[in-house]
């Protein structure tokens, strides 16, 4: 199966596993299944680190590299279409990353592994993790 992970489990996966349930650390690790990281997550990352809002144990790069050849991880480029679903998106979330990461799931028909409760409230995505 697909999985889109939201930044906070990809973060987690990679810094502190041990902050992921024990059910979605499962879900990640289980070879069935690809694990997806849309580019926004190391948009919001960068943003983050630059600010001073995340401190990172290792560099970017290399957290991406290393969940490339160990999980397979494949990469999400943002779309045109992507974008276009903003405008149909309900306002339950303002975080215009988390949105367009819903936005994505929608358009790719793919569930988000999140422990973000407010992206719940889109019935139309399916999520792992709440």
């Amino acid at each position: 199966m697909n999985l889109l992970l939201d930044t906070h489990i990809f973060l987690w996966l990679n810094q502190s596993p041990e902050k992921l349930p024990f059910d979605l650390l499962e879900l990640c690790k289980d070879s069935a299944n690809t694990l997806f990281l849309s580019h926004v997550s190391p948009w919001e990352i960068q943003i983050k680190t630059n600010l001073g809002k995340l401190d990172l144990n290792v560099p970017l790069h290399k957290m991406i590299e290393t969940q490339q050849r160990d999980n397979d991880l494949k990469l999400l480029p943002i779309e045109l279409a992507h974008i276009y679903v903003l405008a149909k998106l309900e306002h339950h979330h303002n975080d215009p990353f988390d949105r367009l990461l819903i936005a994505q799931a929608m358009v790719e028909n793919m569930p988000i592994v999140t422990v973000d409760s407010k992206i719940k409230l889109y019935t139309s995505v399916k999520i792992y993790g709440l």
